[in-house]
């Protein structure tokens, strides 16, 4: 069965959606029945972007990553907020998305 929605939900709730369907089709068949599918990945979309959000800031706040620093070495500003962001999904994929 095609859940033609998937696509409008967001990045977040794609791959909950595929981790779901690879790994518990079950819980989608449910969800299917129910009429709740669609929502719930919309809404588990809409609460690891807020995470995402929520947790760069932190981080970004926490190692003093400024825009000052990105004024003058962006080069540098780049890289930490890359490595930023890349600890940031670990954590929301961990804790909302491959559970």
């Amino acid at each position: 069965m095609k859940d033609e929605f998937v696509s409008r939900v967001g990045l977040w709730g794609q791959r909950h959606y595929n981790f779901l369907k690879k790994n518990n089709p079950t819980v989608i068949n449910a969800m299917r029945l129910n009429g709740t599918l669609e929502q719930y990945l919309t809404d588990l979309d809409q609460n690891a972007r807020e995470m995402f959000e929520l947790l760069t800031k932190q981080y970004v706040g926490l190692e003093g990553i400024t825009e000052e620093l990105k004024a003058e070495n962006q080069v540098e500003w780049v890289s930490q907020m890359n490595s930023i962001k890349a600890r940031v999904i670990g954590i929301v994929n961990a804790e909302l998305i491959y559970i």
